[in-house]
């Protein structure tokens, strides 16, 4: 018996559609997904953890020959030693640019 085909399968590298710069975009979770858009800039894991914060997650970049990029939520399985890249959410300059002058974005 085979799996269905997901209509998305992985994580995907594009510009950001406000700000251009280069993200890693992927709706994570089987169930209840959550759309994260991630910077395209590669950590190891104790760099991701100490960058990160309560707004701005990081998450473990993996790739594997049959699925392409995926990004996993990082926990304390993984620790300060896992192997694997870490990204941190993406932090959109243009966005915060308009929240400064009043605009919707």
């Amino acid at each position: 018996m085979t799996r269905p085909a997901k209509s998305v399968v992985g994580a995907v590298r594009q510009g950001c559609p406000r700000c251009g710069a280069p993200v890693i975009r992927e709706l994570v979770g089987d169930r209840a997904g959550l759309l994260v858009t991630a910077d395209d800039v590669l950590f190891t894991a104790a760099e991701a953890a100490s960058l990160a914060g309560p707004n701005r997650l990081a998450w473990c970049l993996r790739e594997s020959r049959w699925a392409g990029l995926s990004l996993r939520w990082t926990s304390s399985v993984d620790g300060p030693g896992c192997g694997w890249p870490h990204v941190l959410c993406h932090q959109c300059p243009a966005a915060s640019a308009g929240r400064q002058q009043g605009g919707l974005w």
